[in-house]
């Protein structure tokens, strides 16, 4: 199994005709996600070729989901028009929408996320890698090819750290790895994807990617510790961050002793998460829970 995409998922592209959407559009195919259909109102009723794959272009998402059974679908739109599009996706009753897109404006997240939840439509994102999960497929732009199936989960606030642990466990492998987003406002947290991966029988371990700003780390803590039973290990990037500066992701705002690694480490420490200092050393704990079959 995985979480929230799997070799059953189809995935409309929305944005496909766009030069991120196309170039993206062809590494998902290639790691074998199901494809079904690009949206772009202007270019409906074509058709483009992706090596030996046409795939057809619809007028919209309700059009798409109606041709070809579509539950997911990928944003790569200018931010100007990411509100529209995953209100649309929101309005066609799609179940899951991976916002790629990043520099959106905040309001404009505060409400198309949750227009959505009000629709019943997850939104992955904004300003994220997407999910993958290997093997199966991937909607976004995360590297198919630096990991394998496996029963680890991942959820991380970081695309670079989620690339980097994939690769720095990539003879264990991971069940679907979670790219969420490092803005102020995402659609899907740490605990919703704790709460999945708890759930899920083919995920035995997870990882939890952090950075400093926010509580978003520190509320994780607390769901593990009164809900998870299985192990978590931890990573919080920013200790070596100059007091007092925004850092990176517009959500990594340190304020006196609030939101700082330290303190996100020790509340998952707390919690029972062993935090490792690097990603190395994170995924070392990793090795050293599955090599003790805890």
């Amino acid at each position: 199994m995985a979480i929230h995409l799997t070799k059953e998922s189809k995935v409309l592209v929305q944005g496909m005709t766009g030069g991120e959407g196309m170039k993206h559009t062809r590494r998902m195919l290639a790691a074998g996600t199901n494809v079904v259909g690009g949206v772009n109102p202007r270019k409906a009723g074509r058709t483009v070729d992706f090596d030996d794959r046409a795939v057809p272009v619809f007028g919209s998402v309700a059009d798409g989901m109606r041709s070809t059974g579509a539950d997911v679908t990928v944003v790569f739109v200018p931010p100007a028009f990411a509100k529209a599009a995953v209100t649309e996706a929101a309005d066609a009753g799609i179940g899951l929408a991976v916002v790629i897109t990043e520099g959106i404006p905040v309001h404009d997240s505060v409400a198309f996320t949750a227009y959505a939840t009000a629709c019943g439509t997850r939104v992955v994102g904004p300003n994220c890698p997407g999910l993958i999960s290997p093997g199966q497929s991937n909607a976004g732009i995360i590297p198919a090819d630096i990991t394998k199936p496996g029963r680890i989960g991942l959820v991380s606030k970081s695309g670079t750290l989620t690339y980097q642990l994939m690769y720095e466990l990539r003879d264990v492998g991971f069940s679907t790895c979670v790219g969420i987003g490092g803005d102020p406002v995402v659609g899907t947290t740490h605990i919703d994807c704790l709460a999945a991966f708890e759930d899920d029988p083919d995920t035995d371990l997870v990882v939890l990617i952090g950075e400093i700003g926010g509580d978003a780390e520190e509320r994780a803590a607390a769901y593990v510790r009164d809900h998870l039973t299985k192990p978590v290990v931890g990573y919080i990037a920013g200790f070596t961050a100059p007091e007092g500066r925004t850092m990176g992701h517009a959500g990594a705002i340190v304020s006196g002793s609030s939101g700082t690694a330290q303190a996100k480490k020790e509340a998952l420490e707390a919690a029972g998460v062993r935090v490792g200092s690097t990603p190395t050393e994170t995924a070392r704990l990793v090795l050293d829970l599955l090599g003790s079959g805890a």
